[in-house]
């Protein structure tokens, strides 16, 4: 669209056609509109009352598996399966849980390491935690 002045009649003056620049706006709002509600759920949790309990610091095990398949329980060695077992559940039903670290030699037999990580899952034991050598 153009004006003409009566006064001179070569100069035109043009418009700025503002027909995209309110195209891009009215995309932007309609985008603030549909990310507004995504923002506003709420997540409901359950959060305990009163002062946080007292940090009880759970006791260590070490349970060492050794070249020849020997197993230790904090450095006593095992005589067999059952008596794992029994150590291992001695230790799950103990309160706070105690944490176990297994540790493996390099040629530790893979049975032995697979044994233990079996009969920790099947006695309940929840903190088991693989120790690497040094």
């Amino acid at each position: 669209m153009s004006f003409h002045l009566p006064e001179d009649e070569g100069t035109e003056f043009s418009e700025i056609n503002t027909t995209p620049l309110i195209d891009v706006l009215l995309v932007l709002l309609v985008m603030l509109i549909i990310t507004i509600p995504i923002q506003t759920h709420a997540v409901k949790l359950d959060l305990p009352d009163g002062p946080p309990p007292l940090a009880v610091t759970p006791e260590v095990v070490t349970v060492e598996v050794a070249d020849s398949g020997l197993i230790r329980w904090n450095g006593q060695p095992l005589a067999d399966g059952a008596a794992l077992d029994e150590a291992l559940r001695q230790a799950s039903t103990r309160q706070p849980q105690p944490e176990l670290h297994l540790s493996a030699s390099d040629q530790a037999p893979y049975a032995a390491v697979a044994q233990v990580m079996s009969s920790a899952q099947r006695l309940g034991v929840k903190k088991l935690g693989l120790v690497g050598g040094g």
